[in-house]
Formats: structure tokens, C-alpha cells, sequence
């Protein structure tokens, strides 16, 4: 059985066992605190599987609050049990905050996301490219990710250095490919983004951030993270590995920047997301045009349709309309997703362990909405072995190496060392794996490209072999 059913009959029995085992008053009451206690038993089994140490959750459903709560330890060594507004480091999840206050100054004239960057960083070596602010917020800049560069990590990740000198580290860089090229993730874009803010708006990042989005957000737990401030309630961070947890590596804060250094609490997230997003029709922190700026997502230059819009991944997955972002550093994983249509929001925060916040995310998201099965898959109607073989292209750091293979129950991909998966025919030539969707480039009568779709990266793949 693959680890996705397992979650959704799991949730399914937790569910059930827990409506058979209360008795409240009246039905709906029941309903509520049997779905309470079903929540409470998908975040507690990796808490009491020793599999993470800390998890903060929450859940909210229109009008109603489920869940603002935490589980497990908020500090191993000492058994401090976490407690419901503990403040975790969120990583990327940072990024939509950085968007935001973009559109907040293109709102107020300072600047435009079709500006060039070297309006705001004239010195910038952009090597022949023309690089928008949008380009930034999409990953389409093409600028080389600092944090793929093996000599950030022996040199500067632990150092507290003047910010310039990590651009000039990546600005030297080659670009991975022309701007509007391709998409791929890349946090020294983002890094920019902040210098951008800091000189249209003339205050620092962190200052800005403060005034203009958690302010007026109702978000006061969060804050730009520091190592050295003294944080009520700041849950420690620890990482996992086959000797059990340790203690996360010291990261100096100044290199995460506007790319992933805010520290937050599950009720502020929620607070967040209220003022960006009100009950599926926008909140009241940006206009509704910069609004629909944030959720749309943009196009490469050949017209293909990107899952990513800025700072947020926006896409359809088992049929709901799902805008979301992961985060992950040194002790600190985090995922926030927002339903729409539902109006359903979930955050989970660990602070360390083996297991995914998305897992965990999508085991209350499918328990909620009452999602126990994936649809029923088309069949191609060609011949699939004509797909088989390797592809090729620029990836994340590294070459992206897809393989698909042909069995007897159909298409399989494996991504680099990752485990193989099977292929879903959507349409066309595009087949699915999970939320990836994967579309094959034919010319004339043969196969000679894979595009890869990742929601949060879409890479350009040529066949290199059968």
C-alpha cells in the first residue's frame, strides 16, 4: 500500500473511532469533537513515535477555530511541553511576506514589478539579461542560488558578514538559464527582493515587515528572527538523524534575510493569512488588484502557465483550489496551506523530526474535506513505450535526471535517487505523479523532452537515451 492511501484510511479510522467514542450533546457538537480529536490523533502519533520533537497546529474553517495548539516539546533537554503560541523560525514561508510588501510599494507608486533590478542595485553585473522584479518573485531570474553553492556553506553560513558580500558571491555567478526561460527555485532572488524594499521604501527589511504586514495583520508574536535576541516561548530547534535528534547548527540570520528569516506562531500564521486572503476574496491588507497580482501565477516566455505565483504556489490538488508554501531551515520545518473554496487554513510548525509538515497537513486537509480516494485514472490510449528513457536539464544545484520506465501496470519516473513512482495519464501528453505533473515534448513523430512541473519548479528536460 503507498504511504498516500495509508494517510487517507488512516485518517479515515481516526476519524471514525473517534465519532464512536464521544457523546456530546447534540450532533453537530459530536461532529466538532469527534473531527478535534481526530486532528489530535494525526499530529500525536509522530510526537509519541519519537519522530519529531515539537509540532504546533492550526486549523480554522470559517468562522471556526478547531485547533491552536501544540504537542510535544518545545525544548527536549529540559521536557518543556511546547505551548500554543510557540514561535518557530518558518523559513520560506517567508517569501509570501516579501512579495507582499512588493505589491505594497507597487501600490504606492515606489516602484513596479516590471522594473528592472538595477534601478534598485544599479552596480549588478546582470550580464546581458534583463532581470525584472517579477522575475524575482517567480524564481525565473535565472540567478545562481546561493544557497547551491557549496562554498556558501563552508565559508559563510555561520558568519556574520556585511550582506553584499553574498551577492557578490552569486552575482559573479553564470545564470542557469535566460531569464523567463525556465523556473527555478532559488532564494538569491529573494534576497534581492529585500534590498529592493530596503531601498524603495527607505527602511530596513525588518522594520518594514513590522510596520506594514504584521501590524496591521493583528500578528503579534513575529518577528525578524534573531540568535542572539531572548524570544518568549521560542521553541528550540533540533534535527534528526539515525542517532536520534541533536541540536540544529547555528545560522546567521543574516543570510536567510527576505528569503526565509520570520519567526512566527501558528495563531499568527492564521492571523496572516486572514489579512492577505480574508474569508477566499482577499483581505484587507493589500488592494484587491495587487491581490489577484499575488495569487495569479505567471507565465515562462514561451506562454507556459506556472504553478507559482509570488511567493505562494497556487494549483489545484484533488480538485480544490490549494495556495500554499512550504519552508524548511536548520532545526525548523513549516507548512501553510489555504483552501479557498473551503475556507480552510492549516498550519503546522515542527521544530525538528523525520517527518514532513505537509504530510501532516494533508492528513487533516483530507480528513476535513472527507477526501479518502484519489479519482479514477485515465488510460492512454498510444503506445507508452515510446516515453521510456532518460531526460536531462539544469536542476536545482545539481543536473535534473528524470528515468521512466515501463512495467506492467504502466509508466513509472524516478527523479535522481528517489524512489520511483507510477504515472497517472491526465491528457494529451501530460501524466501525473502526487501533485507533480509531467508533460512529454514531441517533434515530428518522436519523444525528445520531458517538462517537469513540480508546482515549485518546472524544469526544461531534453532525452538523452532509451
Amino acid at each position: 500500500m503507498d504511504s498516500h492511501r495509508f494517510r487517507l484510511r488512516l485518517g479515515y479510522a481516526v476519524l471514525c473511532a473517534a465519532f464512536g467514542a464521544i457523546q456530546p450533546l447534540d450532533a453537530q457538537q459530536r461532529d466538532r469533537a469527534a473531527l478535534i480529536a481526530a486532528i489530535d490523533s494525526i499530529v500525536m502519533e509522530p510526537v509519541d513515535s519519537g519522530k519529531v520533537a515539537g509540532i504546533s497546529v492550526a486549523v480554522v474553517r470559517g468562522a471556526d477555530t478547531l485547533r491552536i495548539k501544540g504537542y510535544g516539546y518545545a525544548d527536549l533537554e529540559f521536557e518543556v511541553p511546547t505551548p500554543d503560541d510557540a514561535v518557530y523560525e518558518i523559513g520560506s514561508v517567508t517569501k509570501q511576506f516579501t512579495a507582499a510588501a512588493v505589491l505594497q510599494l507597487q501600490e504606492q507608486g515606489l516602484l513596479s514589478l516590471d522594473d528592472e533590478l538595477t534601478k534598485y542595485l544599479p552596480d549588478y553585473p546582470t550580464q546581458g539579461h534583463r532581470i525584472t522584479i517579477r522575475r524575482l518573485l517567480d524564481h525565473t531570474s535565472g540567478i545562481k542560488g546561493y544557497t547551491e553553492m557549496p562554498v556558501f556553506w563552508r565559508t559563510m553560513v555561520s558568519r556574520r558578514l556585511p550582506r553584499d558580500s553574498l551577492v557578490a558571491l552569486f552575482a559573479a555567478e553564470p545564470f542557469d538559464f535566460a531569464p523567463g526561460e525556465a523556473m527555478i527555485y532559488n532564494n538569491s532572488a529573494y534576497f534581492l527582493l529585500g534590498l529592493v524594499i530596503e531601498k524603495a521604501s527607505g527602511q530596513p527589511y525588518e522594520e518594514y515587515i513590522a510596520e506594514h504586514l504584521f501590524k496591521p495583520a493583528g500578528m503579534t508574536r513575529s518577528l525578524y528572527c534573531s540568535k542572539r535576541a531572548l524570544i518568549k516561548h521560542r521553541a528550540k530547534g533540533y534535527q534528526f538523524g539515525n542517532q536520534g535528534p541533536t541540536n540544529a547548527p547555528f545560522l546567521d540570520h543574516t543570510w536567510p534575510y527576505a528569503a526565509g528569516s520570520i519567526c512566527s506562531t501558528a495563531g499568527d500564521l492564521v492571523a496572516w493569512v486572514r489579512a492577505v486572503h480574508g474569508h477566499g476574496d482577499g483581505g484587507d491588507l493589500l488592494s484587491e488588484d495587487a491581490y489577484r497580482q499575488l495569487i495569479t501565477p505567471d507565465t515562462l516566455n514561451d506562454g507556459t502557465r506556472l504553478r507559482y505565483a509570488k511567493g505562494l504556489t497556487v494549483a489545484e490538488i484533488r480538485g480544490r483550489r490549494q495556495i500554499a508554501h512550504g519552508g524548511g531551515i536548520f532545526g525548523y520545518v513549516t507548512d501553510l496551506r489555504y483552501y479557498p473554496d473551503d475556507d480552510l487554513i492549516i498550519a503546522v510548525l515542527i521544530n525538528g523530526g523525520s517527518v514532513s509538515p505537509a504530510s501532516i497537513a494533508a492528513a487533516i486537509e483530507q480528513l476535513i474535506l472527507r477526501e479518502w480516494e484519489e479519482p479514477a485514472g485515465r488510460s492512454f490510449a498510444g503506445d507508452l513505450e515510446q516515453f521510456t528513457g532518460t531526460y536531462k536539464g539544469p536542476g536545482r544545484g545539481r543536473e535534473f535526471t528524470a528515468t521512466v520506465a515501463l512495467d506492467s501496470a504502466g509508466l513509472t519516473l524516478k527523479v535522481g535517487n528517489r524512489d520511483a513512482q507510477d504515472l497517472s495519464y491526465v491528457d494529451g501528453l501530460t501524466f501525473s505523479a502526487g501533485t507533480s505533473l509531467y508533460t512529454f515534448v514531441r517533434e515530428g513523430r518522436e519523444i525528445t523532452g520531458l517538462r517537469a512541473d513540480q508546482i515549485g519548479g518546472y524544469y526544461i528536460l531534453r532525452k538523452t537515451g532509451s
